[in-house]
């Protein structure tokens, strides 16, 4: 199985707990995903539900061409203020493995998203990936940096 690697960084300016705060609750993923995923968390949380190892989140996605799908993913592994971990158990990818990592810098935090997956039928799924599925989740990310800017604001530049 052929595995696929992308790695983000976005510096934030906001503190280590308020960034902790919004990126560790489920419920704040819609706010930063495309629209036209139509992505909704179907799992019964509130927004006082805490991040947890073995946590279960569903999702209804629209990934592609309006088809809807189940997603479902656990959270692996939490260190409080510092990653949490969300693999798939069910849905789209032969694999999915994100990490999301949080450090506090001068002036705010540095998020870093490192992100494994895998696309399901071989030789298939590797063309998928060439041709759409890369530049998808690409897109997606590069629409999350822009939906935090506008969120949180953008970190100013040290001047050096």
């Amino acid at each position: 199985m052929k595995t696929y690697l992308l790695k983000t960084e976005q510096a934030i300016p906001v503190s280590l707990h308020e960034a902790w705060d919004f990126f560790s609750s489920p419920l704040n993923l819609a706010k930063i995903t495309p629209d036209d995923m139509k992505f909704i968390v179907t799992s019964d949380y509130n927004g006082d539900t805490k991040m947890y190892a073995g946590m279960i989140i569903t999702y209804k996605i629209t990934p592609v061409m309006g088809i809807k799908m189940n997603w479902m993913t656990e959270i692996t592994h939490v260190k409080e203020g510092q990653y949490f971990v969300d693999e798939q158990r069910f849905g789209p990818y032969a694999l999915w493995h994100h990490q999301h990592h949080f450090k506090e810098i001068e002036g705010g935090v540095l998020m870093t998203d490192i992100l494994n997956y895998a696309i399901p039928y071989g030789v298939i799924g590797r063309f998928t990936n060439a041709v759409f599925v890369g530049n998808k989740v690409k897109q997606i990310f590069e629409f999350r940096k822009r939906a935090i800017d506008e969120l949180f604001g953008v970190m100013k530049q040290a001047k050096g």
